[in-house]
């Protein structure tokens, strides 16, 4: 889940309405021959199912032992390591490409923590279903993690839009931060374009919860609201 903070509420957003929110901010991408790519239409499937692993997680929400709702970053281990092999075992039949890619980006996001023996088996589990689905193309890694950089950069314009996370994020080469309303991307990747961004969520009052079940009561029982902005390149 991710859980945007304000002065007086939370804005509570799936990471699977974030996921969709990616690939159709990612579909607008003009550079790096990104229209006319062979593997364009499997890299925005990528780009769009890359955290349905959270499902479950995001169904069961979770709090600390203060009452705050935990957020993607601060769930459990566990639950962090869990959801990538889920992820790409739900892709791997519909395409063993797309799964590859959902692989790589767990295998990228995690990156720092690869010298953790916490996180030892969870490099060799997935490294091994990446290896093991990138077989079944007749693509190399190489290509992989060159496809890799379009479903990374849709993350990144997703997730500073809907954590409006204060620190600028990094994507290739590109910089990618939320000013206001509208994500901004160095250099401009959408060839001019103002790209329309709109993810769904709920609000809460900022406030603790005795339990998860009574974190997910309140969410369900919350209305839906639209977060809506933009995204644009500067040159």
């Amino acid at each position: 889940m991710i859980i945007r903070p304000s002065p007086t509420s939370l804005l509570f957003i799936t990471q699977p309405d974030h996921a969709r929110l990616a690939a159709e901010a990612v579909a607008y991408w003009q550079a790096d021959g990104f229209p006319d790519h062979p593997r364009r239409d499997v890299i925005l499937l990528a780009a769009r199912e890359h955290d349905n692993g959270w499902f479950e997680e995001d169904a069961a929400t979770y709090v600390g032992q203060d009452g705050q709702p935990l957020d993607f970053v601060s769930v459990p281990v566990p639950v962090r390591q869990r959801i990538w092999p889920r992820a790409v075992d739900r892709m791997a039949e519909r395409s063993p490409y797309a799964a590859a890619l959902i692989a790589q980006h767990a295998l990228t996001v995690y990156g720092t923590t690869r010298t953790d023996p916490g996180w030892t088996e969870f490099f060799t589990i997935m490294t091994g279903r990446r290896d093991a689905l990138l077989a079944r193309t007749d693509l190399d890694v190489a290509t992989l993690q060159a496809d890799y950089a379009f479903v990374n950069a849709a993350d990144r314009i997703s997730l500073a839009f809907c954590t409006a996370w204060e620190t600028p994020l990094e994507s290739f080469g590109r910089r990618i931060i939320l000013n206001g309303h509208t994500v901004e991307i160095t250099p401009d990747p959408f060839g001019g374009a103002r790209v329309s961004l709109r993810v769904l969520a709920r609000r809460l009052p900022a406030a603790s919860f005795a339990s998860a079940a009574c974190l997910r009561r309140a969410l369900d029982a919350a209305p839906v609201e639209f977060l809506t902005g933009s995204a644009a390149g500067i040159s």
